[in-house]
């Protein structure tokens, strides 16, 4: 077993004794995505393939944060908002917007990318160190601009 899955596994137990019923929800979820690949795909996941499942649970709750701000509908935007939270605890620490400038530039300069044709170059190259630490939304659009300029 790997370290994250063994730390959300841990959090579950100490959730559970604690009474923390939100927490031990999301926590249940996360696991459930976890092990619905392990089963469709007959593996174990590794930190890296679980930083993947977490990174898409944080777009799916960003994308409903949106949606029901955009109803109205305060009462779920906080219920998801509360669940962000809780997953993105197992993600690593988000970078800052200087930290994405400099890898952007560097995977700008490394892919000797030079128009927005070769945006797919530079977002390769980015994809696996900022996987979990930066919304790739934000990332694409700051290459965008990065490349436009």
């Amino acid at each position: 077993m790997d370290l994250l899955t063994d730390r959300i596994k841990d959090d579950m137990k100490a959730a559970m004794k604690g009474g923390d019923k939100h927490k031990l929800g999301v926590i249940r979820l996360i696991l459930s995505a976890v092990k619905q690949i392990e089963v469709d795909e007959r593996i174990i996941l590794d930190d890296v393939r679980t930083l993947q499942v977490l990174d898409k649970m944080v777009k799916q709750r960003r994308e409903s944060i949106r949606q029901f701000n955009d109803a109205g509908r305060l009462d779920l935007t906080a219920i998801e908002e509360a669940e962000l939270v809780v997953i993105q605890d197992y993600l690593p620490q988000a970078l800052t917007d200087a930290e994405m400038d400099a890898m952007i530039q560097a995977a700008i300069a490394e892919s000797g990318a030079e128009s927005i044709k070769d945006m797919g170059k530079v977002m390769n190259l980015l994809k696996a160190p900022m996987q979990g630490r930066a919304d790739m939304a934000v990332v694409g659009s700051k290459i965008k601009s990065a490349l436009a300029g």
